[in-house]
């Protein structure tokens, strides 16, 4: 069982996530590109869903960097800094969790799917198209039917490609999946309103931490 100091802590790093989710989305309707890192922290973690630790989802705080610097930006007391379309992202996304958890059939058929992924993972790495193609199935066919769409906005030329559509479904499915684990550690929309401050620290912490082990 953790403590409360090591369940704030996962916490923080559970909204990170949603909040890389939604920094990646952006990446790649705007410009077709996108942080590989961080790309392969979210797309893995969906795939990972019998860890004993939250940091194990997402295999180091280094991998959420894009997540937490996001995460500072969008909190943070430099309005020029914050950006409304990932707002946006991370809100529906939050929102999103909330209409999914409540419906059972949705959250089997979820599972029930993810384990189709797992066990195509023994054969196909998770970031390979075909598997890239069929997380972005499951959005697609479990998610979207049940929930208000969520807009994209970026570049129609981009958003037409298929190769892009796969990879913005699948981010937003890793998205849902963070927003899932956010709330099951006890996160609460009114939490980022009334303690940014805890929050603001604990993504300057994580930062720090990872800049100074990358100069060392």
């Amino acid at each position: 069982m953790q403590t409360e100091n090591q369940q704030y802590h996962s916490r923080h790093l559970a909204l990170a996530a949603v909040c890389q989710a939604a920094a990646l989305v952006k990446q790649i309707a705007r410009s077709g590109e996108m942080d590989h890192q961080a790309f392969e922290c979210s797309i893995r973690s969906i795939a990972i869903t019998d860890s004993s630790a939250t940091l194990d989802v997402f295999g180091s705080v280094e991998q959420l960097n894009l997540g937490f610097s996001t995460l500072l930006k969008q909190l943070g007391h430099d309005d020029k800094a914050k950006d409304v379309e990932i707002t946006r992202y991370v809100a529906n996304l939050l929102a999103l969790e909330r209409k999914v958890t409540s419906n059972g059939k949705v959250m089997q058929q979820l599972g029930e799917r993810i384990s189709q992924i797992q066990r195509q993972q023994l054969h196909m790495d998770l970031l390979d198209s075909q598997m890239l193609s069929n997380l972005a199935a499951i959005y697609s066919d479990v998610i979207s039917p049940v929930a208000r769409k969520i807009q994209i906005a970026g570049s129609p030329a981009l958003l037409k490609r298929s190769d892009n559509q796969h990879k913005v479904r699948a981010i937003l499915l890793a998205g849902l999946r963070a927003a899932v684990l956010w709330r099951q550690l006890g996160g609460k929309r009114r939490q980022i309103l009334f303690s940014r401050q805890s929050i603001l620290s604990a993504a300057k912490s994580a930062l720090t931490q990872t800049t100074t082990a990358n100069q060392e």
